[in-house]
């Protein structure tokens, strides 16, 4: 049985639609959370009473707008897990997440953090997207190298430090990239322990030209850091 507190963060903004099905998807696991933290980072709908309706082991915690990297910071600061995992507000976990990411954590000398594999699912609103993408790879479990796959001990973040705020988009790969770099233990599993919901306010669908800008920026920047070295 696993010995560890879990914290699970969830930065929210503007995201009351989605953020009741992210906090239940937290709440029914196998292996529960010790606690939700939701980081409501300006939102001017009702993200915060959405998640304050829950009461304990939920709470939310408000700040004034600073972007994803920011509010996720935030909620490492106000966890009191050993380990902590993130979910984005419009996304949802499998039940067996923490379960599955946990006993691999806590059996394995060495590792620092736990990603998992995603599978996206598309809203009533894009059903004319989804049917166009039916067979293509995007409709296929990938590598979830992103904020909702990731279990980490808090020791990780001590040793690399936090998420870049400045960074809007890469801000994972960025601290995946200096945690390689200080040779912590990184691991993905197999197991499809996300579903991604894709929809038409999704960061990633309509910021994606900055996006692709800012992925060559962090290349650089991670080229630059071990021609430092």
């Amino acid at each position: 049985m696993s010995i560890s507190t879990v914290t699970c963060v969830i930065p929210v903004y503007n995201g009351e639609r989605y953020l009741g099905e992210a906090i239940e998807s937290a709440l029914g696991q196998t292996r529960p959370v010790d606690e939700i933290v939701v980081v409501d980072d300006g939102s001017t709908d009702g993200s915060s009473t959405v998640a304050e309706g829950y009461g304990e082991p939920v709470r939310c915690v408000r700040q004034e707008n600073a972007g994803p990297a920011a509010a996720s910071n935030r909620g490492i600061e106000a966890a009191g897990g050993e380990v902590i995992a993130f979910l984005d507000a419009d996304d949802r976990w499998r039940p067996e997440k923490i379960e599955r990411q946990l006993t691999r954590l806590e059996t394995t000398p060495g590792l620092a953090a736990v990603f998992a594999h995603a599978l996206n699912f598309w809203e009533a609103e894009l059903g004319e997207e989804a049917e166009r993408f039916r067979g293509h790879r995007i409709t296929l479990a990938t590598p979830g190298y992103v904020r909702g796959t990731m279990l980490v001990r808090r020791g990780a973040f001590q040793a690399v430090g936090a998420f870049d705020p400045l960074l809007d988009h890469g801000e994972v790969q960025d601290w995946i990239l200096r945690a390689r770099e200080a040779d912590l233990g990184i691991e993905l599993l197999p197991d499809v322990l996300l579903d991604r919901r894709l929809h038409r306010g999704n960061r990633s669908r309509n910021l994606r030209q900055q996006s692709r800008e800012e992925f060559l920026r962090l290349v650089k920047r991670n080229l630059d850091r071990k021609r430092g070295q």
